[in-house]
């Protein structure tokens, strides 16, 4: 870039630190080059001086100086191994993105003890300018399916604006305990982080508490196993922390291998059902910069694959597109 830019905080990025966006969106500035650029009031938000610890919040606005000078993009070491899998996870690609089928166990991003994750992976992908792909979304270390990732600065602006404007279509399947009444329906809430026994979590709060914001989620029974299970589709309007599995324990039936938010006491699970969160993104829709809009769909992962045959759900049987809970709800 040759001047001065202004990007805005998506709501993914709510509560990031400064430091943090800046390794995101440009890898090439170190820290201590980052520190100096802040020292010098170069770097703002909200036209207001920070720290690099600052944390964000969305909607802000955040100035950056020119700082896209070629000869400062350090070269990225490829891992080969990193690329076949990455590669091999891949459910659409074009110029500007990544649709990746992010596996069930994968942390999308670094944090304490915790070595891989994709954002680290993605370092083997460099585009022509040598800069690393960007996630502009996140999802759940044990949510699998769909993750977007941005080839370039200029594609991460339009797809931040697009999950920020809440113009990409998020569509979950989850297993429950137990079946949701009504069978579908709306699930709208304040949540805020609390610290707990288990580490910080989302907790349901009243409108007003410290830290409380809003979050909405349409939810639709797909099939059920008796009275002891249920297929959800489940569809985001917001996209606080945690949010689909705080939303499902709120409304009675809780997911599926849920560490977390599983609150049923004495539940005995069935035979055959896999191990792990039952949470999955299985489909995406969202506008192109060429206009175009793209719709696709991630297969079950193996242990929620392993759950549907166990219960007798057929994954192919339902199309996707014909379950949105917004318009049944």
């Amino acid at each position: 870039m040759s001047g001065v830019q202004h990007r805005e905080v998506t709501a993914d990025e709510d509560g990031m630190r400064l430091d943090r966006w800046f390794a995101r969106h440009f890898p090439q500035v170190g820290f201590g080059r980052l520190q100096k650029l802040i020292r010098n009031g170069e770097v703002r938000v909200d036209k207001a001086k920070v720290e690099t610890s600052t944390r964000l919040a969305a909607g802000q606005a955040i100035r950056i100086p020119p700082v896209d000078d070629p000869g400062t993009v350090r070269p990225v070491k490829v891992n080969q191994e990193d690329v076949r899998f990455l590669k091999d996870i891949i459910l659409y690609e074009d110029d500007d993105l990544y649709v990746f089928n992010k596996p069930h166990g994968l942390a999308v991003q670094g944090g304490s003890g915790t070595v891989r994750h994709l954002d680290g992976l993605l370092k083997s992908l460099p585009n022509k300018l040598g800069e690393a792909p960007r996630l502009v979304h996140r999802l759940d270390r044990d949510t699998s399916g769909c993750l977007v990732v941005a080839k370039t600065a200029a594609a991460a602006t339009h797809f931040g604006k697009v999950f920020m404007s809440r113009s990409a279509r998020k569509i979950y399947w989850a297993l429950v305990a137990g079946n949701p009444t009504p069978r579908q329906g709306e699930i709208s809430c304040f949540l805020a982080k609390r610290a707990t026994e288990d580490g910080e979590q989302m907790v349901v709060v009243k409108n007003g508490a410290p830290g409380a914001v809003h979050s909405s989620s349409y939810y639709s029974t797909t099939d059920t196993a008796s009275r002891r299970f249920a297929w959800v589709t489940l569809k985001p309007v917001t996209g606080r922390t945690h949010q689909l599995r705080v939303h499902m324990a709120q409304l009675g039936t809780p997911i599926i291998g849920d560490p977390r938010y599983f609150n049923i006491e004495n539940w005995m699970p069935a035979p055959g059902l896999g191990e792990g969160l039952h949470l999955h993104a299985r489909r995406i829709a969202l506008p192109l910069r060429n206009g175009k809009r793209l719709d696709i769909s991630a297969p079950l992962p193996p242990h929620m694959r392993e759950s549907w045959d166990a219960l007798g759900f057929d994954a192919e049987r339902f199309d996707v597109q014909d379950t949105d809970p917004e318009d049944n709800a």
